[in-house]
């Protein structure tokens, strides 16, 4: 009996997907949950897997063809097993044009594949220890720290390309994902008054306190590691409850204020800028915060956020300095009318009460959406949450 292999049902915000990549050809043996072929949507990557052991019959949908939810992509032979003959796939499915491994070859999850091919891996040459010898980010990071780069072949270089030269070129489709930050980079840019305001924070204060106290902290909240992200969120939830205009957003030529604070944080993944949202902020403790930053830390990197993680939000933070930044202009993340970016911190000489001290300092950013929110009240959120920062005192006394 052949079973059916459709998209899953996608939700308003995703129209559509993109086959990315199939791991099986026609033909090949086929196990219970194991993994066929990645969807690739604006927001994230869609691992289908296998409903039951079997032979795939056919794949009707090849990569970089367009689907939708519930569309039929392929068609799997149930109970089917490698003894059954060649006759019993179909010609149509024989024919196939198809990108996969053989049932032999290693599998790699999406980021593990994609930091492999910008090493020089091939899969062969690395040993997975994921489940059923499937290869992780972590073996992909293990081999290359072990030395074991390949180096590219004539074959792997673009038609046509003078290797003696070395001046290399490669055209690559650019992602769904890269295409939607993109868009949505150029629509805060053209459809938004966007503007900067910029302030410093003192972070002795908050490095002093995390110092005393991160030992007790892991120890306590079960391996949790305290960092600074926590407290920005934690002044951040403040601040907007003070602001609530920072806190909106516009839809259409209606403001809508909303009256919970999601918040959401940028992380970086193998395939770009994504930005989970923490719901309901204002409820998470300092060891929430952090242990929820973690896991979606964990998940961009192995491709394993979801829709639902990404989607809403009522303010965003960045924090390029985990890069080195030392100062930039975050771009808004449509319909939020403020976002707030933290920078590397930076030992410098400060004036303090008529003398020159050394401190830990970080510049902030704020851009927001001068339609929605005034300069005042822009600068004034600001310079409230640098004074929550150098002061935490302020948030148990609310003032």
């Amino acid at each position: 009996m052949s079973i059916e292999i459709k998209a899953p049902q996608l939700p308003e915000s995703v129209p559509d997907g993109t086959i990315a990549s199939w791991h099986k050809k026609p033909g090949d043996v086929v196990k219970r949950d194991e993994l066929l072929v990645d969807i690739e949507t604006d927001k994230v990557v869609i691992e289908v897997v296998s409903p039951a052991d079997g032979i795939l019959e056919k794949i009707v949908k090849q990569s970089g063809d367009t689907i939708v939810s519930n569309e039929l992509i392929a068609l799997v032979k149930e109970g089917a097993s490698a003894e059954t003959p060649a006759a019993a796939v179909s010609a149509p499915a024989a024919a196939t044009r198809s990108e996969p491994a053989s049932t032999d070859a290693p599998v790699l999850s999406p980021a593990a594949k994609k930091l492999a091919e910008e090493h020089g891996l091939k899969a062969a040459q690395i040993s997975g220890s994921g489940k059923a010898g499937r290869i992780t980010k972590e073996d992909v990071l293990g081999a290359i720290e072990g030395g074991s780069r390949a180096a590219p072949s004539v074959r792997e270089m673009p038609a046509g390309a003078d290797v003696s030269s070395g001046r290399v070129e490669e055209r690559v489709a650019m992602s769904r994902l890269r295409a939607k930050v993109a868009e949505r980079l150029l629509q805060a840019s053209q459809t938004t008054a966007m503007l900067t305001t910029f302030n410093e924070v003192n972070m002795a204060p908050v490095m002093a306190l995390r110092a005393r106290y991160k030992d007790q902290f892991e120890k306590t909240h079960d391996g949790v590691r305290l960092g600074f992200m926590s407290f920005f969120v934690r002044a951040s939830v403040e601040a907007l409850k003070r602001y609530p205009a920072v806190n909106a957003s516009i839809d259409g030529s209606d403001i809508v204020y909303h009256g919970y604070q999601d918040i959401g944080v940028a992380v970086s993944s193998p395939r770009g800028l994504v930005v989970p949202v923490l719901r309901n902020a204002d409820h998470m403790s300092l060891a929430q915060v952090e242990g929820k930053i973690r896991e979606f830390g964990n998940k961009a990197q192995d491709g394993k956020l979801s829709i639902d993680e990404m989607t809403g939000g009522t303010f965003t933070i960045s924090n390029g300095g985990v890069f080195g930044s030392l100062l930039s202009t975050p771009i808004l993340n449509p319909p939020q009318t403020a976002i707030l970016g933290m920078h590397k911190i930076q030992d410098r000489p400060m004036a303090v009460n008529g003398k020159v001290e050394i401190l830990p300092m970080m510049y902030l950013a704020l851009s927001y959406d001068h339609r929605m929110i005034d300069g005042k009240e822009a600068v004034q959120f600001l310079v409230t949450i640098k004074d929550l920062i150098e002061d935490q005192a302020r948030i148990l006394l609310e003032i």
